[in-house]
């Protein structure tokens, strides 16, 4: 693999390779064959990162900097991002078959505004005041908590990377980042335009590498991290959240997701279908906010069905380097056995496929299902694959106790004209998120994060300032009588 591009770890302000030299290959899921050199680290690359983030926050500039020197310097790494938008959205799609339409056009935008937000956010945030007559006055500080351990997905890497990694930097932390093995690239080359803004070494620093028995489970067990925000698989995010708890270690979580898709007789369904074809064929699927629950009012089913199953028939399926391309491969091997063996067991199951199926490759094609109970393993355990359950119903008692039914509450979505079922339902919904009449609009100041098996946590706004830092209180004595 000598003539791969190489990807190093970076660590105190450099990027090298592992102690012990070992690497790994990315593999581009397209053609299915190597496209980068990776340098695969252990724990001794993790405890060198976390020492040198550790040095970089008790003794280095970065945490005592004011909130207009850091910002300055995350701005200048947002416009950075933005000038090599090419060369970091093709190394999202090489690692894990993002259309590239998706991964420069959505995804590195979404990377510099992350950046700028959180950034001008710390600026401007305020904490709070509290007299307390003519003796005593208390008032709040937020100072940085220490020590980051960022571990990211595949699915959306740098995006998820910067929504950590910006707000902990913007509060005055210092990080170790250690991107999913699929899809390593995009980090190194975010470190490298980090260095390029004028970040002091040891404040950013990324290590690459596997969870259990490598990089991953170092990083989450090292005691000199303060702080874990981890998004990923519910069962990956027990062993963090033990890992976490072992050191009274405070964890984010960000885990799997089973969004139910709610549309009602008196929705637009124009709007309904397009923003429901998005909702659970972005990303070929893999999403953990995947609309992959489908219900629709008995009364429309059939005209909604028609023309969800023609939206996802005109879907163009190829090259995800190609501009035109809006659906890809699967990301991996792995990935692609596993979402196989879903669609492959709909009939067993008693479902019928509508449209769709397996492709060439590591292609599942946009594959929508009906007739499958409720009971079946489609409806219930998270596929993170394009396969969408579509299933009728009557009554608003009866579709939001559907809805309700999963271990997961991540995020749901209604469709309707109707204000105040549309709130009503809103309100009644077990999750963390609730699109009404849209899907994956974001503010960043709002609460991002789920319930039961989708997690535990929240972070955007105040509440990624409440997670990466020390909220304080003052009391001060300004008169003795």
């Amino acid at each position: 693999m000598a003539d791969l591009p190489f990807f190093g770890h970076v660590i105190d302000g450099a990027e090298v390779p592992s102690l012990d030299g070992a690497r790994f290959p990315s593999i581009d899921p397209w053609t299915r064959e190597p496209w980068a050199d990776v340098a695969l680290g252990g724990q001794a690359d993790s405890d060198r990162a976390v020492a040198a983030a550790r040095k970089a926050f008790d003794e280095g500039p970065w945490p005592r900097m004011s909130f207009d020197e850091r910002g300055a310097i995350l701005h200048r790494l947002a416009d950075l991002i933005e000038e090599h938008a090419d060369e970091l959205g093709l190394a999202d799609t090489r690692d894990m078959g993002k259309p590239i339409a998706q991964s420069k056009g959505n995804d590195v935008a979404r990377a510099a505004h992350n950046f700028r937000f959180f950034a001008d956010h710390a600026r401007l945030s305020v904490g709070e005041v509290l007299p307390m007559g003519d003796r005593h006055h208390t008032y709040t500080l937020f100072q940085p908590a220490g020590v980051v351990a960022a571990i990211a997905p595949w699915n959306f890497p740098l995006m998820l990377e910067t929504w950590k990694v910006a707000p902990a930097l913007a509060w005055g932390n210092t990080v170790v980042l250690k991107p999913a093995e699929d899809t390593p690239t995009s980090a190194t080359i975010l470190a490298r335009l980090a260095i390029e803004a004028g970040m002091p070494a040891g404040v950013f620093n990324v290590v690459h590498g596997y969870g259990p028995d490598s990089a991953g489970q170092a990083l989450t067990e090292n005691p000199d991290v303060d702080r874990i925000t981890f998004t990923g698989e519910s069962g990956t995010g027990r062993i963090i959240a033990r890992a976490g708890a072992a050191n009274l270690v405070p964890a984010s979580l960000e885990l799997g997701g089973k969004g139910a898709n709610i549309v009602f007789a008196d929705a637009d369904l124009d709007n309904a279908v397009d923003w429901s074809i998005r909702a659970i064929f972005t990303n070929a699927g893999q999403v953990c906010l995947a609309g992959s629950r489908l219900y629709v009012e008995r009364s429309v089913y059939d005209e909604f069905l028609a023309r969800f199953v023609t939206a996802a028939e005109a879907m163009v399926i190829g090259d995800p380097k190609e501009p035109t391309t809006q659906f890809g491969p699967l990301a991996g091997e792995e990935h692609y056995n596993k979402v196989r063996s879903y669609v492959e067991s709909v009939e067993a199951e008693g479902g019928k496929i509508l449209t769709g199926g397996l492709g060439d490759g590591w292609i599942v094609r946009p594959t929508v299902a009906v007739d499958l109970p409720d009971d079946s393993k489609h409806v219930c355990e998270e596929i993170f694959g394009p396969l969408v359950r579509v299933a009728p119903f009557d009554t608003e008692d009866e579709v939001v106790r559907a809805a309700n039914d999963t271990p997961y509450g991540l995020n749901a979505m209604v469709f309707s004209e109707n204000l105040s079922r549309a709130h009503r339902v809103s309100a009644r919904l077990k999750a963390g998120t609730v699109w009404v009449n849209c899907f994956f609009i974001r503010d960043l100041r709002a609460p991002f994060g789920g319930v039961g098996d989708s997690g535990m946590g929240r972070e955007g706004g105040n509440f990624s300032r409440e997670f990466f830092t020390e909220p304080k209180a003052v009391v001060m004595q300004i008169a003795r009588s």
